[in-house]
């Protein structure tokens, strides 16, 4: 009798644990990406633009290498004023290109600027096709494969990148 009990009680914990059981999905970001065209395209602008920038900075520091050599052939000629405005004038392109990198490349810069504008509207159509297919399928959480590090194994099964790829036409 208590082992039937049991086996009862058992059983209806299982199914009350079952019908309380959270739906996930993942997704693999990466490998969306890869595959929409409009993304690599706009990687590739942004990569262009970037060497670009690079390309001009590398020429401005090569001017200031230039400087400086001159200015360290010229050293034993200079007097006090002469070498104290040949070094500013180093200090000063030296700050040029420091200002120009940090405009290009910083935080702030031109180069993060472009991405968003460009990577944003990807990204949210991409959003808005995952949270249309969660809300379909009743999916509490849908996880990013790319950026969850602690994930160690996820059946393949629960993988709807190409759910969300198919949403998106591609």
């Amino acid at each position: 009798m208590k082992k039937t009990l049991f086996l009862v009680g058992l059983f209806m914990a299982l199914a009350i644990g079952n019908t309380y059981a959270q739906k996930f999905a993942l997704i693999d970001m990466e490998y969306i990406l890869g595959k929409v065209p409009a993304y690599e395209n706009g990687n590739k602008q942004l990569e262009n633009v970037s060497k670009q920038w690079q390309a001009e900075i590398d020429k401005a520091a090569q001017e200031v290498e230039a400087m400086y050599k001159k200015y360290q052939a010229d050293l034993v000629f200079l007097a006090g004023d002469a070498k104290t405005k040949r070094e500013n004038e180093i200090v000063t392109k030296e700050n040029e290109i420091n200002t120009l990198r940090n405009k290009y490349f910083g935080q702030q810069g031109e180069l993060m600027k472009r991405r968003e504008a460009i990577m944003k509207p990807i990204q949210d159509n991409i959003y808005e096709a995952v949270k249309e297919i969660a809300t379909a399928n009743s999916y509490q959480v849908v996880v990013d494969r790319a950026s969850a590090s602690t994930i160690i194994f996820a059946s393949p099964s629960i993988d709807i990148s190409d759910q969300v790829l198919a949403r998106l036409g591609y």
